[in-house]
């Protein structure tokens, strides 16, 4: 206008992380700190983009702190010491340069890939199935769970890409991060869609993933080598913990008991730390149906010291349910977790990983 600029744009807001104004090159002064500046600018600096800084000479910690945030997505190209002309006063030219692309490019090339899929209706086929899929019946049928929280996201794209079959957003933020699978689907769901989807508030995408029907075991198999648990817990939370300590302590197997809620139900996978999708699982009978005669090793607060057990070759490790406890017939033979007598008891998740730490450490 007045000042005779063209090609201009001014933007009449504060810029966040959220703004989308393409550009090439950002210049600060020393505002904020570059870090925080780093992470207001993801929206809109483009892949290759600078973002130059006009810093003081004290800068170093700032420059550090914002590798370590933003070492991944941004990369130090220049760092110039320089003193004001006609002064002693020092500066420092700090110049970093984006590695990754912006939201409103990922946004393009996927659109143009054609796997962007808008949904707004509640009544829409995907979106109900994928409320199924906060249900054990829907998981069971479609082959298919839900993966929530920016950490296990990330861990499932990198580690179990070929699992991955969608990502799901609010409208479209968050776009797939570059690296995803190639056949990736974006589902961008309207926000009262997504927010009923979002079970835990994670406000962060969420990853729908394929899963193999767990194999069915009958006691007639016998056991492999080494540990095999025994699963019977009926809420989904401790199913999570129990299958993620049973990973990490080396269980040969896995066997889903039928009173046992789903492995793959969202809270399970969630507590399992996506343990879940790298165990041995296989479904098994009821508890109740479990024969005498397999070398199974109960859990019971009033059973035998497992401190002074010597473990077989091969076992079945047994927790009794939630309440409930063992069935009678198993009583007599359990081993327990010496405890101090100012508490009643362990939880049964808890009792169960003691038990797998203490045979872990009998193999060493």
């Amino acid at each position: 206008g007045q000042l005779g600029l063209k090609k201009i744009s001014v933007l009449g807001h504060s810029v966040n992380a959220s703004t989308e104004a393409p550009v090439n090159g950002i210049i600060t002064r020393a505002v904020q700190t570059i870090g925080k500046t780093l992470e207001r600018i993801v929206g809109s600096l483009s892949k290759g983009g600078l973002a130059i800084f006009m810093k003081g000479p004290q800068c170093q910690d700032e420059i550090e702190e914002a590798l370590d945030r933003f070492g991944r997505r941004f990369r130090l190209i220049g760092d110039h010491h320089y003193r004001l002309p006609n002064s002693y006063d020092q500066r420092r030219l700090v110049v970093f340069q984006r590695l990754d692309s912006p939201p409103w490019a990922r946004k393009a090339e996927l659109a143009k890939e054609n796997l962007v899929r808008i949904i707004e209706s509640e009544n829409n086929e995907t979106y109900r199935n994928l409320k199924k899929l906060l249900a054990p019946r829907g998981i069971r049928k479609q082959l298919q769970a839900l993966v929530f929280g920016q950490k296990q996201v990330s861990e499932m794209l990198v580690g179990l890409p070929e699992k991955c079959a969608a990502w799901i957003s609010r409208a479209d933020r968050n776009p797939p991060p570059e690296g995803s699978p190639a056949h990736l689907m974006w589902y961008q769901l309207a926000p009262p869609l997504y927010e009923t989807l979002d079970l835990f508030g994670t406000s962060y995408p969420i990853v729908l993933v394929k899963i193999d029907e767990v194999p069915k075991w009958t006691p007639s198999e016998g056991l492999s080598a080494g540990c095999t648990l025994f699963v019977p817990f009926q809420d989904p939370e401790n199913v999570g913990a129990v299958i993620r300590s049973a990973v990490a302590f080396g269980a040969a197997g896995i066997v889903m008991l039928a009173e046992a809620a789903n492995p793959f139900h969202p809270k399970s996978v969630r507590a399992s730390g996506g343990a879940v999708f790298r165990a041995n699982l296989l479904e098994g009978p009821s508890i109740r149906d479990l024969p005498e005669d397999l070398p199974v090793v109960p859990l019971s607060n009033e059973g035998k010291k497992i401190s002074d057990f010597k473990f077989p070759e091969k076992f079945g490790l047994l927790p009794g349910l939630e309440g409930p406890g063992l069935p009678d017939r198993f009583r007599k033979t359990a081993l327990s977790i010496p405890i101090s007598r100012r508490v009643e008891s362990l939880n049964a998740v808890v009792a169960t990983a003691v038990a797998l730490f203490v045979w872990a450490q009998s193999q060493d």
